[in-house]
């Protein structure tokens, strides 16, 4: 079930326009200038923007996976642990960050978008 932190880097790599920034202990992923992940390398975890109920969700459903990070602007952050996490929910939770920042018309651009 664990997803090695390659996986993370191709579906980040599939989105439109995506940006980063490589920091010392972590990258930001962002969209046309808005944030919408991070990764850590040192403890294989990613924090991504979802809705607060998504957030709220993630967290009480699997604590041992997800994290409350942080809350902002009506979005909750949640750190996932990758050890715990299928390619194919991490696919559709990156996404989901990444379209909460997208420009609608980025996202209607979209192969796969929803």
């Amino acid at each position: 079930m664990a997803v090695r932190s390659a996986v993370f880097h191709r579906v980040v790599d599939a989105l439109d326009e995506v940006e980063r920034a490589e920091g010392n202990e972590y990258t930001a992923f962002s969209v046309r200038g808005k944030r919408f992940g991070y990764y850590w390398p040192r403890t294989e975890t990613v924090g991504l923007k979802q809705t607060l109920t998504e957030q709220q969700a993630l967290v009480s459903e699997r604590p041992a996976v997800f994290e409350e990070q942080f809350s902002s602007g009506g979005f909750g952050w949640v750190v996932v642990h990758l050890a715990g996490i299928d390619a194919d929910e991490l696919a559709e939770l990156v996404y989901e960050a990444w379209r909460l920042s997208a420009p609608e018309e980025l996202v209607a651009e979209a192969p796969f978008s929803r």
